[in-house]
């Protein structure tokens, strides 16, 4: 086959799984976490399902820790040992960014060892939680959090250029805080696990604090235009299509010659 026809298979591959998936929404959230864990109830009410809030007390320690509805793990499978941060609801867990991988991070798959992932029982669409210390420093030129369900393409959940970006409302008292709550909506199928990560390598960052989650129906969630990247079909359909561009350029350039 080809290098154009390659190309021609590809596109047209993408855009039947993108028509496919047309119906399907992902949404994410990023804000302050009094506001943040609101946005998230609502629109899981709207839709007319339920929350589940699990606030970490008392988490215990060890490589994989039981909350019952589901299991929280390290990806590089180390041990867990829970602490506080700030005003954050309750216990966190230490995932602080490490991996290969050079500057700019172009690969968020490169820094995906020193995450966690949560593994429901029960299969579940929409996951939000609190995260601390996050963006104040290691930008080069940007530090980033991703989510993934089932092991699925990263989903971008909040980007930082400097540090004011990720400074929100105590929880309690007054003052600012690195704390926020970030979120992620898949109304395309249900999934049974649930990855989070950062790429700020040397940064300090914290995971957990209250988790909230819920199985919504399939689209049922509005139609949107989420600040989160195109799926990889997408990607490899714009790849597809702008190398056909320049292959025509390239062509119409040694007619013209």
């Amino acid at each position: 086959m080809s290098f154009k026809l390659k190309i021609l298979a590809a596109t047209i591959g993408a855009a039947s799984l993108l028509a496919s998936t047309a119906n399907a929404t992902q949404y994410t959230i990023f804000d302050g976490i009094a506001d943040g864990s609101a946005e998230f109830d609502s629109i899981v009410t709207a839709t007319g399902e339920t929350v589940t809030v699990d606030t970490w007390t008392s988490i215990g320690s060890g490589t994989t820790i039981d909350r019952g509805d589901y299991t929280i793990d390290r990806n590089n499978g180390g041990s867990i040992s829970p602490t506080t941060y700030g005003t954050m609801s309750g216990q966190v867990i230490d995932i602080s960014p490490s991996g290969g991988g050079s500057n700019p991070r172009t690969d968020p798959l490169d820094y995906i060892g020193s995450g966690v992932t949560l593994t429901f029982g029960t299969a579940v669409n929409a996951v939000g939680f609190e995260v601390g210390d996050w963006a104040t420093c290691c930008f080069d030129p940007v530090t980033e959090l991703f989510i993934s369900f089932d092991g699925g393409a990263p989903i971008k959940v909040a980007s930082a250029d400097e540090s004011s970006d990720g400074v929100f409302p105590r929880q309690t008292g007054t003052g600012t805080a690195y704390e926020i709550f970030v979120g992620a909506f898949d109304d395309s199928g249900d999934f049974n696990s649930v990855t989070f990560w950062g790429n700020g390598i040397g940064e300090y960052l914290v995971f957990g604090g209250e988790v909230r989650y819920a199985l919504l129906g399939k689209g049922t969630l509005p139609p949107t235009t989420p600040a989160v990247p195109l799926p990889a079909a997408g990607f490899l359909m714009v790849g597809g299509l702008s190398a056909l561009g320049l292959m025509r350029r390239r062509k119409a350039a040694k007619k013209a010659a």
